[in-house]
């Protein structure tokens, strides 16, 4: 558990130990005068020393975790010049944030198709004692624990809806559910080691390079029937629209063989993909 802790201001030390110092020196230039004064002049020049090595300055958004030999005794998160035990271990660990781009990894998604994805992840240490003492490497384990929740997240779900067409979620077009998935993922695996997940985007998602090519094509195809999906439905109800105003307005009398030649016609003009190139009729309706 951490315990923050405030040690007392190190800038009346720094004036001892200079103090100290300035003794030992006098002290010194007695000792041709006086033999034993070089006693008191290496026992002040000691003091000067620990007051030094006790001396710790903590700069903004850094820390200290403090060890008296192999028991943990807090944590210091405020900044300036402070003293402490001079036999205090002091181990320093960052506070700021920082961002980890994830390389690019070749896993399957769900319906086992390769693809490739990276994340963009921003983490910050929240506790002290957990980063230092619960993980060897608190660092590497941020990286490799962030690997395996993007190949866990790549994992649950299909890569988009051809495969899998009742997938609510994908992750082509999951977005922000996608992304704060992988945020709960993240800070799952990585409390144990103290660390805080400030942001988690997807920065690379695609299919891998061995059927990227095929998924392309399928994608082309299937852009192409939706879209002539669409062109039919429009064609047929507008085909519908003409003959019921005709009728209506009794502008021609049409019967089944001819209105089936008309449909047929405006079904050709209508989802051509060309501009159909009109024919004059100079007879009458049936020549």
């Amino acid at each position: 558990m951490e315990k923050i802790i405030k040690p007392v201001s190190g800038f009346l030390v720094l004036v001892l130990a200079l103090l100290s110092f300035a003794v030992a020196a006098y002290f010194f230039t007695r000792v041709g005068e006086t033999t034993w004064m070089v006693i008191p002049a290496i026992l002040v020049t000691l003091v000067g020393i620990l007051l030094l090595k006790g001396l710790m300055i903590v700069n903004p958004n850094h820390s200290r975790v403090l060890n008296f030999f192999g028991n943990y005794v807090g944590s210091v998160k405020s900044n300036g010049l402070f003293f402490v035990n001079p036999f205090y271990a002091a181990h320093k660990i960052s506070l700021r944030a920082e961002n980890l781009e994830s390389s690019k990894l070749k896993v399957n998604d769900k319906m086992g198709n390769p693809i490739e994805i990276a994340a963009v992840i921003v983490w910050q240490v929240g506790d002290t004692y957990k980063a230092a003492y619960e993980v060897s490497d608190f660092r590497d384990y941020v990286h490799k624990q962030s690997e395996a929740a993007l190949r866990f997240l790549a994992n649950s779900f299909a890569y988009d809806n051809l495969e899998d067409e009742h997938a609510s979620i994908t992750l082509r077009e999951g977005g922000e559910k996608v992304n704060e998935m992988l945020e709960h993922q993240l800070n799952e695996r990585l409390a144990p080691a103290g660390v805080n997940i400030r942001e988690a985007r997807i920065s690379h998602l695609a299919y891998a390079q061995e059927i990227a090519g095929a998924m392309l094509q399928r994608q082309q195809a299937t852009a192409i029937v939706a879209a002539r999906t669409k062109i039919v439905e429009g064609a047929v109800g507008m085909v519908e629209m003409a003959l019921e105003m005709l009728s209506r307005k009794n502008i021609v009398e049409l019967d089944e063989e001819k209105k089936a030649a008309m449909v047929s016609n405006l079904m050709v003009v209508l989802c051509g993909e060309r501009g159909a190139q009109p024919v004059l009729n100079t007879g009458t309706l049936y020549q």
